[in-house]
């Protein structure tokens, strides 16, 4: 895959082949100091990205740029993987989750990809911006609404708010009843999480979402894949849906976390945008922070490593925006030059919707909870060591607490709120069940996306 190291080059504590080990605690503490090591070897540098997966990964943003842009050398069909297709990979690779070959835009090249790509933009433009704010105002909302009562004055902002912000966002635009919204969000939770059988939950959920919109069209992201002149497969429709909700939903909570904990950090400027804070994030934190395996269509020479053909090539978004090379004159670049979304034929369909929510998510909690602020500094956060994606841990807040419950329809200061909420006194908790004033609990009913639309009918 890459000429052999000379010893001198070998990094102190590698294995023995020399890769950089890109996953576990260690990296998960300090990724940055890993990216630098791996600077030393040039443009890109040999990695496990996880235990006896080997890839070159880019972190020069030039070199990312070369990649990404370069599909008649590059191409995105990990069923040209090497080491998959000798037996090298381990059947049970966390890796194979996130680099094995599915049949959506994300794998395709050429002709197929293209027309894939079409369905999914054509369908993205239709979204309403007033009305996509809107939505996500009010999931912000009905999150809020679930701990702002709390009399402890404190929560977890990760999984009580970040998490499951978007999921009630793309279970919305996807045009979800209730119980199918419920088994979307539960399946797609449990693939992040791990759960044995989530895969099955999600796929026989939009199975079923997508027999619906066969008898009942109505107007959602759903329903115009189906329609598009590009006609998809039931199949076809159902993974673009898969890739939409995990390429959007987990690096958007990512973005949401972090973007707050920056705004309501120690370090931050007062009198900045939230844009701003969620700007920073793209660019120092990016949400995917290393992936979009790329395989050499022939052999090739990058910053004078050899890299064989079929062999992945993985993009380190979070190196390459942070390359010393880059930063030197970043100010001279658009706001929007990072990396986060990707570039090229690749790159993300959603960009501006997704930037839209993250800053909406985070303007809706500080305009409901006027003196939110952590309950550590931001350098004392812990990071998932996971290689994939840069997301905190937890989000510990402290706030003062609502003595009654607020009418949904007029919490905080937002514009464009949503007039038919109602008081939330009642509405179970997203994650459990609900706490009250006096510390009794009650027993949710349905699952979380069912539980909002409820909220919203003032149930």
């Amino acid at each position: 895959m890459q000429q052999p190291l000379e010893p001198q080059e070998i990094p102190p504590g590698c294995p023995a082949h020399g890769n950089v080990q890109m996953y576990g605690p260690s990296f998960g503490a300090d990724p940055d100091s890993h990216y630098a090591q791996l600077r030393s070897f040039g443009l890109s540098a040999p990695v496990d990205i996880a235990p006896d997966v080997q890839a070159e990964l880019v972190t020069s943003y030039d070199a990312a740029l070369y990649v990404l842009q370069n599909p008649a050398s590059f191409v995105r069909d990990s069923r040209r993987w090497n080491a998959l297709n000798e037996g090298r990979v381990p059947a049970d690779s966390p890796a194979l989750p996130m680099m094995g070959y599915r049949p959506n835009a994300l794998f395709s090249d050429g002709a197929a990809h293209a027309r894939l790509r079409r369905a999914v933009t054509d369908s993205l433009a239709t979204i309403n911006e007033h009305q996509l704010i809107r939505q996500t105002q009010q999931s912000a909302n009905y999150l809020i609404s679930q701990f702002s009562t709390d009399i402890r004055g404190q929560a977890e902002l990760m999984a009580e708010y970040a998490q499951p912000l978007p999921l009630l966002v793309f279970s919305e635009l996807f045009g979800c009843p209730p119980e199918i919204g419920d088994r979307v969000i539960a399946g797609i939770s449990g693939i992040f999480e791990g759960t044995p059988g989530a895969d099955e939950v999600l796929g026989g959920a939009l199975t079923e979402l997508i027999d619906l919109k066969r008898r009942r069209p109505t107007a959602d992201l759903t329903t115009r894949l189906m329609e598009h002149p590009a006609q998809l497969s039931d199949e076809e429709v159902l993974h673009q849906l898969v890739t939409l909700l995990s390429g959007g939903t987990a690096p958007l909570a990512a973005a949401i976390g972090t973007s707050s904990a920056l705004y309501l950090g120690e370090d931050w400027q007062v009198g900045l945008p939230v844009e701003d804070a969620v700007s920073q994030t793209l660019w120092n934190y990016a949400p995917i922070a290393n992936y979009a395996a790329h395989y050499p269509t022939h052999d090739v020479e990058l910053g004078g490593r050899v890299i064989r053909a079929n062999d992945p090539v993985l993009i380190s978004f979070a190196a390459a925006n942070t390359d010393p090379k880059l930063t030197e004159h970043r100010e001279q670049l658009s706001a929007k030059a990072h990396l986060a979304f990707g570039a090229g034929p690749h790159a993300c369909p959603a960009k501006d919707p997704a930037f839209m929510i993250a800053v909406t998510a985070v303007e809706a909690l500080l305009n409901q909870l006027l003196d939110v602020e952590m309950r550590v500094p931001f350098k004392a956060l812990t990071w998932a060591p996971s290689p994939w994606s840069r997301t905190l841990v937890t989000l510990p807040i402290r706030f003062t607490p609502r003595a009654v419950p607020q009418a949904a329809g007029s919490a905080g200061s937002n514009a464009g709120q949503m007039p038919q909420q109602q008081t939330a006194a009642s509405s179970p908790s997203n994650a459990g069940p609900s706490r009250t004033n006096a510390g009794v609990t009650t027993q949710p009913k349905g699952g979380l996306f069912s539980r909002f639309l409820a909220w919203t009918r003032g149930e």
